[in-house]
């Protein structure tokens, strides 16, 4: 049996994989149908790539002592809110438009699309405990600054598993949705 669970799949599925074969991730580039809005959709990834790095990350180094905590609660405020909200936003409009548009134009790989729109509903729950433990955090900063820190391993663990989340999914999406952007000329 084929395994979709973001938490156990190590890639995209064999049988998703039957354009990635004709259409391999390195030839992306060069391909005459690799229109400036695939390129743009894939630069919104890297973006929420970045932001969950730059979010773990500050979180390490506030935990470490190598970041002031009124500098952290700044930075967790302003990059959280903008992972989680273009986060929310991206995914939102994937699955009312993009990927019912994919499914018309390749209905082989529905299955794929439903794949990580499964991913997405783990994504919304991800967020909202990144959410909460975040407001946490920043609301005993301010309220009760000595208590914060206890908070910090919660919100490490949300951060971390935000980014191994997104590394996964967004991986396998792309090599699943620009070769049928590719292959049926979409989008340029």
């Amino acid at each position: 049996m084929t395994e979709t669970s973001i938490h156990t799949r190590q890639g995209l599925p064999t049988e998703m994989q039957i354009l990635l074969r004709d259409y391999p991730r390195e030839a992306w580039p060069d391909h005459p149908d690799f229109a400036e809005s695939i390129q743009n959709w894939m630069g919104a990834h890297q973006m929420f790539r970045r932001l969950g790095e730059i979010v773990h990350g500050s979180t390490q180094q506030v935990i470490e002592r190598n970041m002031d905590p009124e500098a952290y609660a700044k930075r967790l405020g302003q990059y959280g809110n903008l992972l989680v909200q273009n986060l929310h936003g991206h995914h939102g409009w994937e699955d009312r438009a993009f990927f019912p548009e994919l499914t018309r134009a390749d209905a082989r790989f529905s299955g794929g699309l439903d794949m990580l729109e499964t991913d997405h509903e783990e994504l919304d729950a991800l967020l909202d405990r990144l959410t909460t433990a975040a407001n946490r955090y920043l609301k005993l900063s301010d309220m009760s600054p000595k208590d914060a820190p206890a908070e910090l391993p919660a919100l490490l663990k949300e951060t971390g598993a935000i980014g191994g989340f997104l590394e996964r999914h967004l991986t396998d999406e792309e090599d699943l949705v620009v070769p049928i952007l590719l292959h049926h000329k979409l989008r340029g």
